[in-house]
């Protein structure tokens, strides 16, 4: 296995782990069903949760265009290799 090819692994491996991560801390879509059982929320924290979720969803993109592009790069050089 050369260098390169240990490189690229270990990139797709921490971009995996991003994308898990960043996934599971945007808030679910469901979440907005508290107000209907009771929980209060200020108009300043609903504001705050978009701003953070936005954030979050543009980061989720990003990181999958550059894993799924890794992915096809380390498979591209493995079929040249052969």
């Amino acid at each position: 296995m050369s260098p390169w090819e240990m490189i690229v692994g270990i990139c797709v491996l921490v971009f995996s782990v991003l994308i898990i991560a960043v996934v599971l801390l945007q808030e679910g879509r469901q979440a907005n069903l508290g107000a209907i059982s009771g929980g209060a929320d200020s108009f300043l924290s609903k504001n705050k949760a978009r701003t953070i979720d936005a954030f979050l969803s543009k980061w989720t993109k990003i990181i999958a265009i550059v894993f799924f592009v890794l992915t096809i790069l380390v498979n591209a050089v493995a079929i040249i290799k052969k």
